[in-house]
């Protein structure tokens, strides 16, 4: 799959798509967007901290902002990185076979935990980032070794096939495909778990976002190549830009919903996934900014196990041992110095367990 001299640049490479995981996994569960909601909520910050709040949040059925592309992030990223995993285990002599294992012994248990998040008493929701990115995961390594042009194929595909069963799907109250809980998704969801989720997500979306991640795999593949880091870069920079201009350009006509991942909205966040990827490259490979890069690299490395501390109330108690330091200390600026502290506090208590398990080479994988 890749050359001697593909495998010894790797270790240059890697340290960008650590850096690009850890970003956005230390942006979604440092907590450090509540500091903008409760500013905002107490009028203080003026313009800037209210365009701030808005962009630390999902949109509503027809808005989007910065949150909505945390979770495409997180999808191209896994996919960019499957290409030099799977290239180490096969120069390592791993048989495709056992690497195919692996991939599925991997994707049964982010089913369960996904699962577990998910689920209450009574329901259970699949539309968390985990289960679907045990879906979406399989996919990717199947199609990871075919030539690129197929697996642009498989993802286009994929995107357009949800789009027409959203236009067309016949089912009576389920056949509106812009309307949240009366379209194709809602009737998949009510098929097969027997409610809708609360904020109108559903749980189909994994199949038009399979495209994040097989495009994170041809980025991968990319990065592996033995080209100049102008060319690399420029190439992510001019397909993300495309991507958000088209996506841009289908929304009069295919309104952006994230919630269902309508083809506009996926085609519009791929495009930034590329236009980020080219500039973490840029910044970390190219410019050599190495330092700045680890500090959250560190977060990167132990993704799944930071995701589910705070997902299990991890970040809940770490508040909780830090706020009668920070109320004690800082009682004398209010509640919204108060607050701003202890979230501050706690992002760095977050930052530091990453880097507790980093210093002792504890990387936990599935």
């Amino acid at each position: 799959m890749s050359t001697p001299k593909q495998l010894n640049q790797e270790q240059n490479r890697i340290l960008s798509i650590d850096f690009f995981r850890g970003l956005v996994m230390f942006i979604l569960v440092s907590g450090i967007a509540t500091l903008f909601n409760g500013l905002a909520d107490q009028g203080k910050g003026g313009s800037l901290i209210a365009i701030l709040n808005q962009h630390s949040n999902h949109g509503a059925w027809f808005d989007i902002y910065f949150w909505d592309l945390i979770q495409p992030f997180f999808m191209f990223i896994v996919g960019v990185a499957m290409p030099f995993s799977l290239s180490k285990r096969l120069a390592r002599g791993d048989s495709w076979k056992k690497s195919f294992y692996h991939a599925l012994t991997r994707s049964f248990w982010l089913l369960v935990l996904g699962f577990m998040l998910g689920a209450t008493d009574k329901t259970y929701f699949l539309t968390n980032i985990l289960p679907q990115l045990s879906f979406v995961y399989i996919i990717a390594f199947l199609l990871i070794q075919i030539d690129v042009k197929w697996q642009l194929l498989v993802s286009f595909a994929m995107i357009i096939i949800s789009d027409l069963l959203y236009h067309f799907w016949p089912a009576e109250g389920f056949n509106m495909p812009y309307t949240p809980d009366h379209n194709f998704g809602s009737w998949f969801d009510m098929a097969t778990v027997g409610h809708l989720h609360p904020y109108h997500w559903v749980t189909f979306n994994a199949i038009p976002t399979c495209a994040h991640i097989i495009w994170g795999v041809i980025a991968g593949k990319m990065l592996m190549k033995d080209w100049s880091h102008k060319k690399k870069f420029l190439i992510m920079f001019i397909i993300g830009v495309l991507g958000v201009g088209i996506g841009y350009a289908m929304e009069p006509f295919i309104p952006m919903i994230e919630r269902t991942s309508t083809s506009s909205f996926v085609i519009f966040a791929g495009g930034w996934c590329f236009v980020a990827m080219a500039f973490s490259y840029l910044l970390i490979d190219v410019m050599n900014f190495k330092k700045f890069a680890k500090f959250f690299a560190i977060v990167g490395m132990n993704p799944i196990f930071i995701y589910l501390f705070v997902m299990l109330g991890g970040r809940q108690l770490l508040t909780r041992m830090a706020r009668p330091f920070t109320y004690r200390l800082f009682s004398w600026g209010g509640d919204i110095l108060i607050n701003m502290v202890t979230i501050t506090v706690v992002a760095a208590m977050v930052w530091y367990i990453s880097y507790f398990l980093y210093k002792r080479k504890i990387f936990i994988k599935l």
